[in-house]
């Protein structure tokens, strides 16, 4: 069975340029920042990083498609990639909204928060409607929305998506695994840490007035990060994404994580 990742080209190829060191020094500060922008990976290197702690176990809930609950996409073919927009398989299904870069760096906690370097991020979260692939009304014979990429030399792991919608009871999440190589994770575990991905609500406003997003907005306003069930023990505070962009070209989310 093969998993290799589906990249994208060029395009793949010079946001790993840009999102080094080496683009201050080619471009400029200003420079740098116009081609990561234009890239769509604006935060990977330029947006100052937020201070970080252990990344805290959060629940999969009941939608994680890795085995524990159900369904399984860990180990099939496809599963491996950036773009997890679109369903793989017997479906091609395009999952529509707002576009999103989620820059997710992966450090080591015991060791003074180093890079890790060629571990595994599983990531999924729900379409603009709130539904979840593999398991919501309608999309069952959907896998899209999810995606296992191994980090780089920086410990990123970086995917291609759309924002999350709100659903009743939530706060904008995106979920996450961290596994120790590909080949556990395609090989469904050990699971080295399992955590979410907190939206900040400036955000999450602007992306909710889109008529892309049906009730997202009032589900927002009921909601909060002091009253989530997952994020009120501390707000999010080492789980806020920093998201950057706008609703016409797309927003990037950036976070670092120490498991």
């Amino acid at each position: 069975m093969s998993h290799e990742p589906h990249g994208d080209g060029l395009h793949e190829d010079l946001v790993k340029l840009a999102s080094r060191r080496d683009a201050l020094k080619l471009f400029g500060a200003g420079g740098a920042a116009a081609i990561l922008a234009t890239l769509g990976g604006a935060g990977s290197a330029l947006a100052a990083k937020r201070p970080t702690g252990t990344a805290p176990s959060e629940t999969a809930g009941p939608y994680p498609g890795d085995g524990s609950n159900g369904p399984d996409v860990l180990t099939e073919s496809g599963i491996v990639r950036h773009d997890i927009r679109r369903s793989f398989g017997d479906s091609r299904t395009l999952a529509t909204g707002v576009p999103l870069r989620v820059n997710l760096t992966v450090t080591d906690a015991s060791k003074d928060y180093r890079p890790l370097s060629g571990v595994a991020v599983y990531a999924w979260h729900c379409d603009r409607q709130g539904k979840y692939s593999m398991y919501g009304s309608g999309v069952t014979d959907e896998n899209y929305l999810r995606g296992i990429v191994k980090t780089d030399s920086d410990g990123l792991a970086w995917f291609k998506t759309i924002y999350p919608a709100c659903y009743s009871g939530r706060w904008p999440h995106i979920h996450f695994e961290v596994y120790a190589s590909v080949a556990k994770a395609v090989a469904n575990g050990p699971i080295v840490k399992t955590s979410q991905i907190a939206m900040p609500a400036a955000a999450c406003r602007k992306v909710y007035a889109s008529s892309l997003y049906p009730g997202s907005t009032r589900n927002l306003s009921q909601v909060s990060l002091s009253t989530d069930n997952v994020f009120s023990d501390d707000r999010a505070i080492r789980q806020l994404a920093t998201v950057t962009g706008n609703v016409r070209e797309g927003f990037v989310a950036n976070l670092t994580v120490g498991v």
